[in-house]
């Protein structure tokens, strides 16, 4: 949250502002989905909370990736948003696309790679609890066989995923991981199948 604080507060002294600063978040599932996107909303409640009539948030859930990401993006543009928070992996390339499009516009966007003038790309240390999370379940396991049910195999899941096995491993050398990819960001269906596919 400390670092989202200091974002706003940046953007702020960017901005002399007669009207609130209006910062838009694009998030790939519902809010209330009690994982990634909750986590995000959390973080937009924050800011309204510490900037009260300074700032005036929104956000659109449940957005693909992809062509309507970018759609999305403009039409928050349109209607006076100067910061946008794009916050799913697959929405790097709209995002990368809309701050050429907008130079006055700034965007933020979650674990991609790329960045531009007015583009900055931002992930928290999610392989650390991931590895501590390792280390629980390679002592706790009387099988030596975890599984593991992971989304999509992008850089920084794959980094969480073996951070997990690393954890694992370093408490029970002969522990062996199982991981299933859902292929899905969001979709708990796959995500319930993926999870008893492991237990049998």
């Amino acid at each position: 949250m400390k670092r989202l604080t200091c974002l706003v507060l940046i953007l702020l002294g960017v901005f002399v502002l007669a009207a609130p600063l209006k910062v838009a978040f694009i998030y790939i599932g519902p809010a209330g989905d009690a994982g990634w996107t909750y986590a995000h909303d959390q973080g937009r409640l924050y800011i309204e909370k510490v900037f009260g009539d300074q700032i005036e948030t929104a956000y659109a859930e449940s957005v693909p990736e992809g062509m309507e990401a970018l759609q999305t993006i403009r039409s928050y543009i349109k209607r006076g948003y100067k910061v946008i928070f794009a916050t799913s992996f697959g929405y790097m390339d709209p995002t990368y696309e809309a701050a050429q499009e907008y130079p006055d516009v700034h965007f933020f966007h979650c674990s991609g790679y790329k960045t531009y003038k007015n583009m900055t790309a931002y992930f928290g240390r999610i392989y650390q609890p991931s590895f501590l999370s390792g280390l629980v379940a390679g002592m706790m396991t009387k099988t030596n066989i975890i599984g593991y049910v992971a989304p999509i195999p992008i850089p920084e899941v794959i980094r969480i995923t073996n951070a997990f096995a690393l954890g694992v491993r370093m408490m029970n050398p002969e522990a062996k991981v199982r991981v299933v990819w859902t292929n899905s960001w969001y979709d708990p269906a796959t995500e319930k199948e993926a999870a008893l596919s492991l237990i049998d």
